[in-house]
């Protein structure tokens, strides 16, 4: 796997152990495209697997980044990865190992972006998309991007949020969720 952009493009991320899905670098790269500047904006990895989306975030400007991973036989890997953006840009990546719902549940900080990328399997897409809205997590203009795949659907609102975007990768899918006007 590889940065797709920013300070750190072309660098490579290694890859842990166990199930891991990495999102397709075209699909970041779009994604990242989408979203522009990040220079000063909080970002929050979700189901991080080896930390690239957190990586990439910082590489293209962000500067308060978290992640959070519960799959223990990863925790090495994703300290060595995040640990390049200290050495090279000086922004620190706090991690998070545990689970992505207790994580939610304790969370007390805003982000201008959530990123959500459960494996495909996965079946509580909307369940944490509505956690996190009703916990306000997000900024004002903040926003949730939730990765998934295309048999899982999503609906048009979650609680308090409206899907106001909606981008396809082959069989992955990424919705983007904002608050109500």
């Amino acid at each position: 796997m590889r940065i797709t952009g920013g300070k750190l493009k072309g660098r490579n991320i290694k890859c842990p152990d166990g199930v891991i899905r990495p999102a397709m670098d075209r699909m970041r790269e779009s994604v990242f495209a989408i979203l522009g500047d990040l220079s000063g904006k909080s970002w929050l990895d979700l189901f991080s697997g080896s930390g690239t989306i957190a990586i990439e975030a910082v590489s293209r400007g962000a500067t308060h980044v978290e992640l959070c991973e519960k799959d223990k036989i990863k925790v090495k890997t994703v300290l060595d990865n995040v640990s390049i953006t200290e050495k090279e840009l000086g922004v620190k990546i706090n991690c998070h190992f545990m689970a992505v719902e207790l994580f939610l549940k304790r969370c007390r900080t805003k982000f201008d972006y959530i990123f959500f990328d459960p494996p495909f399997p996965y079946k509580f897409h909307a369940d944490l998309v509505e956690e996190a809205g009703k916990r306000e997590l997000i900024n004002p203009n903040g926003m949730i991007l939730v990765h998934r795949p295309e048999e899982h659907q999503m609906p048009e609102e979650i609680g308090n949020l409206v899907r106001v975007d909606q981008r396809i990768y082959g069989r992955s899918i990424v919705d983007f969720y904002t608050y109500k006007k």
